[in-house]
């Protein structure tokens, strides 16, 4: 019985925050520890440069990504873990669904619209219109039957879904449908300084998040710092959100459910709930980061995995893309 293909993808953004752990790596690594699925797992740098990115960077935060998640428990020997990049069909499928990707569908997304607001309109650049197509070529290149994501990519999962039909039923079938993997318990973790956005690296704030990287005392200051309310009380509603924010870091490293940190925690003040956090997120860290070093001062074994991830890869898409060449009328080489 053949398994049922994941696929999932981040961007190269150096080192991942809390967030990104909790919300996407820690569930990719449960994913891949089931033993029904074929998982592939991509460090995305083709989507990193729809904004601007300094060379030597990109290449040093790719690096550091790919360690991150061995670090965090994805095993090269049980996942197929590559560098987008090293896949040229990636961008080879993306020109042939942008002929049957419409202008509307895009103009709806609304990361889109979100991220085109950094920038003035003259200078928006195309590929950060359509890198959804890029990711639905992502994901239709290996047959995928899952992906792993969270509600912010909800709405692009729903055009790879829409572009796999019409392919279909235009050209007879030939992609597999893509289903949602949402996990719905700690999928998405909070700013520390604005709990009604999610946690990202990309916040001018440092306090904000935390790094998988983070050292000991950061971690506590930042912890310390973190956003509550001037109710004084530990409870797990939206009325208290910086509160319920925590909550659910405290839950995700220790495995204990909301109700029995609220119980723990009766009667007793922020500051004491804080330190106590800041103590679980530094033990559950600790042999993340121990591994990562490791493996980022590793750079033959770092090539050796992606470039042998990238030959796995490389295999099942370009029998798609024969495939998907073959239909459209192009005369193969």
């Amino acid at each position: 019985m053949s398994k049922e293909i994941v696929f999932s993808g981040i961007q190269p953004s150096g080192e991942p925050t809390i967030g990104n752990y909790i919300g996407a790596i820690r569930n990719w690594v449960d994913i891949q520890n089931e033993d029904k699925y074929t998982c592939l797992y991509c460090v995305v740098d083709m989507h990193a440069i729809t904004v601007p990115q300094v060379p030597k960077d990109l290449r040093k935060h790719t690096l550091e990504m790919l360690s991150a998640l061995m670090a965090a428990g994805i095993d090269p020997e049980k996942s197929i873990l590559f560098i987008q990049s090293h896949v040229p069909a990636h961008a080879e499928l993306t020109w042939v669904l942008n002929t049957i990707t419409y202008m509307g569908q895009l103009n709806r997304m609304t990361q889109f619209k979100e991220k085109s607001k950094r920038f003035e309109e003259a200078s928006i650049n195309s590929g950060l219109y359509t890198y959804p197509v890029l990711m639905a070529a992502d994901i239709l290149l290996y047959q995928a039957k899952y992906v792993p994501v969270g509600e912010d990519q909800k709405q692009h999962l729903e055009l790879t879904r829409d572009l796999a039909e019409r392919f279909n039923n235009r050209y007879s079938d030939t992609f597999v449908i893509p289903e949602p993997l949402i996990k719905e318990q700690g999928a998405r973790i909070m700013s520390l300084q604005d709990p009604e956005s999610k946690m990202s690296k990309s916040d001018a704030d440092e306090n904000a998040y935390i790094l998988l990287l983070d050292e000991p005392d950061v971690i506590r200051r930042k912890i310390k710092r973190a956003v509550t309310d001037s109710e004084g009380v530990i409870a797990y509603n939206d009325r208290q959100k910086g509160i319920k924010n925590l909550i659910n870091i405290y839950s995700a490293f220790t495995n204990e459910d909301v109700e029995t940190i609220v119980a723990k925690y009766e009667g007793k003040g922020y500051g004491i709930f804080k330190e106590d956090l800041a103590e679980v997120v530094i033990e559950g860290l600790r042999p993340i980061q121990e591994s990562y070093k490791e493996l980022i001062n590793n750079k033959d074994y770092l090539e050796k995995v992606y470039k042998e991830g990238a030959e796995k890869a490389e295999y099942m898409a370009r029998k798609t893309l024969r495939k998907v060449y073959k239909k459209i009328g192009f005369i193969p080489r």
